[in-house]
């Protein structure tokens, strides 16, 4: 099944990286691509995993859009910063 899921916060291939490491690290997923500029997310896998990987990218600062406002917005931006800086050092090494 594929899903393309509409994300907030995805600035650079920093967080483009750091969602593709954990999403392809759900049981089930069998590809997961990023498109920066159109914040969106593609996965391909199994059906069910629809709640999985909000889940997973919501946790990690990049929640569907239109899913968090106020102060969960604000953390969700906190921590796609974060995400970012990880995903930028592990993608320099």
């Amino acid at each position: 099944m594929n899903y393309e899921i509409s994300v907030e916060n995805i600035k650079c291939g920093g967080c483009a990286g750091t969602i593709i490491k954990k999403i392809n690290a759900i049981e089930g997923v069998e590809s997961t691509d990023v498109d920066i500029d159109a914040g969106i997310v593609k996965v391909s896998g199994v059906e069910e995993l629809l709640e999985s990987l909000l889940a997973s990218l919501l946790s990690m600062g990049y929640p569907e859009k239109g899913s968090t406002e106020g102060l969960a917005a604000a953390k969700a931006r906190a921590k796609s910063f974060v995400s970012c800086a990880v995903g930028k050092f592990n993608t320099d090494q």
